[in-house]
């Protein structure tokens, strides 16, 4: 009997000095904890289209992603950041190659997004919150996070829609950006611009980030 009741303290010992966190299999009131992970963005599944209207007319393109990460946790985004490589903008909708080369050198210069003196703008997650009772499809996260472009940076906010599953995750978004906010004021209505040369002073971003867990991660 003795024996029998010094086996149990020991296993009472025992139990009360385990890791916490650490929860039997068999305990149907507890689940385990999810560790957190940071997913590699793949820049060839990710996405940046923009768009820019003026006077009379408008134009779109694209700007390559050039690498980030989506930092996920029990399967719900918590952070993220990513880099975008302003040397690749394009433009899409101007189909004569001469012009179309002036219009990209253009906004590869002081005017609009000065690439030279900096080739990568970049956006941080700063907030994550999920939307209560969003509807498959819609958007169920509120993004908050820095925006910088030519070397500025401004809080940002805008609407998602987030797909975490295991070691992947999507995100996807369409938002207007304030170009005058990072000094890009070329025939900004701000500054006075005729009416007739003005171009609007927000350009639409439509982004797709696609992450998927690899070796390297941590």
């Amino acid at each position: 009997m003795k024996f029998s009741k010094l086996m149990a303290g020991a296993l009472a010992l025992f139990l009360a000095t385990q890791t916490p966190g650490v929860i039997a299999l068999n305990d149907p009131g507890k689940t385990s904890v999810k560790k957190a992970a940071a997913l590699s963005v793949d820049p060839s599944k990710s996405t940046l289209t923009w768009n820019a209207k003026k006077v009379g007319g408008e134009h779109s393109g694209n700007v390559k992603i050039a690498k980030g990460v989506i930092n996920v946790e029990s399967d719900k985004l918590v952070g993220g950041n990513f880099v975008m490589d302003m040397t690749s903008i394009t433009d899409t909708d101007i189909t004569n190659e001469t012009f179309n080369k002036k219009l990209t050198d253009h906004l590869k210069s002081e005017d609009f997004f000065s690439v030279e003196k900096h080739p990568n703008s970049t956006f941080k997650i700063t907030k994550a919150a999920p939307i209560a009772n969003a509807k498959a499809g819609e958007a169920n996260y509120t993004i908050t996070g820095d925006l910088t472009i030519k070397g500025i940076t401004n809080a940002v906010t805008f609407p998602a829609v987030v797909k975490v599953s295991g070691n992947s995750a999507e995100a996807t978004a369409k938002f207007d950006i304030d170009r005058t906010k990072y000094d890009i004021k070329y025939r900004a209505a701000i500054i006075g611009t005729a009416a007739d040369k003005i171009i609007e002073d927000t350009f639409t971003i439509d982004l797709k980030v696609v992450a998927g867990k690899t070796a390297n991660n941590t």
